[in-house]
């Protein structure tokens, strides 16, 4: 069977840089950082203060109803956000049988879990809601947005830790590519910002231990010391070409490449050679059809500032794209300037990546003075820069070993 082009014709994001596109666009290009000191609880027996919270976010500009607000952790909450976003304009047209929803979640209903415990603890079991594993659990997000919109086709919310979303959109890809469904509304969301995943994150050495959110989250800079963790949620209408077109859609990009593998190395550390990153990376590209010395590079990297990653990184691309296409290519972490959004890293990077195409611009990785000489290609240091692209990828690493890069075109550039 002829395989079936897919391309993005709805994005929508909710993040420390902004909740609607516009705004997200605007500040990762302005280089704004996101990230600050946390104010939601006490964090002075904490060894992590800073994090890249979600500001002046507002349901109602959704059409989220107050119950639905409150029946459902923030994860949902935020996925429901983006994903009606994504669909803002795109919602005629559709059988239901073939509209699909891939939205994953790393953690899930963090907050639900550690409210209802205190419950039992205090209160005793009968006064744990009755509500609690369908808030609770990590699939809801995207029985929730199946629900609204009626979507009765394929629908796996993928779990991979930080390569959540990325994966959920590639295999969102692969179904639409392979005739499964003609769209799927695909992508991450997570709210993970409180004392017990702090504490968890921080004793495992993950997390930036500065209070300074300027100097927190520092990837390929020889200062780095951990990740900042971050909430939000990004989501895509990934859809088929001929259908996208007799819809009258509006078109963004094409996804033309996925790649996933796994380290199979080390439940929380990457690989140190990057070696299996890298294949991910290439099986994206190659797919996408990548020529060496004539496309143009953009990589949204992983760039979590984290010792390990961002080593073992650059090594990864090195060896994905060989020395001399690697120092071409033109590379950024907006995790910089928003943090680590964890399951909906991925989506978020994606659409960034997606915006950069679409405008040929690059963002920046802020806040990288001191380049890591381990860390020795172009990452775009703190500021903009203008470049005619012609493809983008957008790679993931999970813990677990976990390894997704998603490749995208312009249309223009499209076979």
């Amino acid at each position: 069977m002829e395989k079936r082009r897919v391309v993005i014709t709805g994005m929508g994001v909710v993040s420390p840089v902004g909740n609607n596109l516009e705004t997200f666009h605007k500040n990762i290009m302005d280089g704004v950082c996101g990230i600050d000191l946390i104010t939601k609880f006490d964090t002075a027996d904490l060894p992590s203060k800073v994090a890249g919270s979600v500001k002046d976010f507002n349901p109602a500009e959704y059409n989220l109803e107050t119950p639905f607000v409150r029946r459902n952790d923030l994860f949902s909450v935020y996925a429901m956000a983006a994903a009606t976003q994504a669909m803002q304009g795109n919602e005629e047209g559709w059988d239901p049988d073939r509209l699909g929803v891939y939205i994953g979640s790393g953690i899930g209903g963090f907050d639900t879990m550690m409210r209802e415990m205190h419950k039992l603890e205090a209160e005793g079991p009968r006064w744990v809601s009755p509500l609690m594993i369908p808030t609770m659990i990590a699939n809801m997000a995207s029985g929730n947005v199946a629900i609204r919109f009626n979507a009765h086709g394929v629908c796996i919310p993928v779990v991979t830790a930080c390569a959540t979303s990325t994966n959920a959109i590639g295999e969102a890809y692969r179904a639409i590519k392979d005739g499964y469904a003609d769209g799927v509304i695909a992508g991450g969301t997570e709210a993970p910002i409180n004392r017990l995943s702090i504490a968890g994150f921080a004793n495992a050495k993950a997390l930036s231990k500065s209070e300074d959110p300027n100097a927190a989250s520092l990837p390929f800079d020889k200062r780095r010391a951990g990740f900042v963790i971050a909430e939000g949620a990004g989501v895509v209408l990934l859809e088929e070409y001929e259908h996208a077109k007799q819809r009258g859609a509006t078109i963004y990009a094409e996804v033309c490449g996925y790649g996933n593998t796994c380290d199979a190395h080390h439940v929380t550390a990457p690989h140190p050679e990057g070696t299996y990153a890298a294949k991910a990376i290439k099986m994206a590209l190659d797919e996408a059809g990548y020529l060496d010395g004539k496309d143009v590079l953009y990589v949204n990297a992983h760039g979590t500032g984290t010792a390990l990653n961002d080593s073992s990184e650059t090594a990864a691309l090195k060896k994905a794209l060989g020395e001399t296409e690697a120092r071409r290519a033109m590379i950024s972490s907006t995790k910089s300037m928003m943090g680590h959004l964890l399951g909906a890293a991925g989506a978020v990077e994606i659409i960034a990546s997606v915006l950069a195409l679409r405008d040929g611009m690059v963002p920046p990785t802020i806040n990288l003075n001191e380049p890591d000489p381990a860390c020795d290609l172009n990452y775009t240091p703190n500021k903009a820069v203008k470049a005619d692209l012609t493809i983008a990828v957008s790679e993931s690493l999970g813990f677990g070993g976990h390894n997704g890069a998603v490749a995208l075109r312009p249309m223009i550039f499209s076979r």
